[in-house]
This record gives C-alpha cells, structure tokens and sequence, in this order.
C-alpha cells in the first residue's frame, strides 16, 4: 500500500536531446515561498543577500515581487526564519517541478510558448510569466541555459511543449 502513495515525477526523469537543444528533469529541491512587507525584516531572518529588484536572483532566491520572494535550494535545507518572525515562509517544495532547457538552440525552444524578450533576458535573473498559457518562473543561468519551475500538475503538459519545440528546430 505504501508504494501507491509514492510521490512519481510527472516527466520522464531521462532527458531529451535534439540538435542544439537538451530538456531534462531537474533533481528535486526545496523550495520556499517568502514574503514579508519589510524586505530589510527578511533579509535579516535569511541571513542578507536578498535580491531587491524584480527579476533579480542572489544565492538561490529570485526577487517575484515587491513583497515576494522564491528560494531554491538543496533538498534538505531547512526553511529560514523563526516562528513569531513577521514574515511568510511557506515550503512549496513538492508543489513545482523544475525542467532544465539547454543548449545552443535554448532560446529557440522557449521563445515560441513565452512572451518575453529572451534573447534580451539577461542572465542570472529569473521572473514568473507565463508559458503556453501556464504560469512559470523562468531563470537564466547562463547564456545557453534556462531553467523552468512549473507547478507539478502543469509540468506534462509543459514537458510536452518544450519537447515538441525542440524536435521542430
């Protein structure tokens, strides 16, 4: 009974690779939702380095809002903060996913579901938007490499889409 309610991935776990373009599974991570109305409050309950401007990342956390926060970090990591503390720390961890899209032909893969200026969306930043109508962050961690977080229950669909695109380059 027990192996029924093991937590699946909702892609397969062996990546995908095309001419000039890879989609793969990211390993799981955890991840935290933060928000607090006082940026200086948070950045003091994680320890400093929080990004201040929208699309910003530092150290694993990218900046979504003005109050909002999205830390991702090793499996394992405890969530920062103290109970008490007048800031949200929420663990989102099983909530998305994360699929890598790599490769000289990256931006070619992304760039037909999302609206975004890619070839201008500078790296080592991260932003929520939107991909074929499913709402994702999306991070650029280097100029060939981008990362998609996407809620579990959208994650097949988007698999789908981004493995599509990349067999049609």
């Amino acid at each position: 009974m027990a192996e029924a309610l093991r937590r699946t991935e909702p892609v397969p776990a062996s990546p995908v690779e095309f001419v000039g373009a890879r989609v793969a599974l990211e390993p799981p991570m955890a991840r935290y939702s933060l928000r607090a109305r006082e940026a200086d409050l948070l950045d003091r309950v994680i320890g400093g380095g929080l990004p201040r401007a929208i699309g910003s990342t530092s150290d694993g956390i990218i900046c979504l809002g003005p109050d909002e926060w999205l830390m991702r970090v090793p499996m394992g990591t405890a969530a920062p903060g103290r109970p008490g503390e007048a800031v949200s720390v929420v663990d989102v961890s099983e909530r998305q996913v994360a699929i890598a899209v790599e490769g000289a032909r990256a931006v070619e893969v992304l760039r037909g579901g999302n609206p975004l200026d890619l070839e201008n969306f500078p790296v080592g930043s991260g932003k929520r938007t939107i991909f074929e109508g499913v709402e994702i962050v999306l991070i650029r961690e280097s100029e060939t490499r981008f990362v998609v977080e996407v809620w579990r229950s959208f994650a097949e669909f988007v698999w789908g889409v981004l493995v599509k695109s990349a067999s049609e380059l």
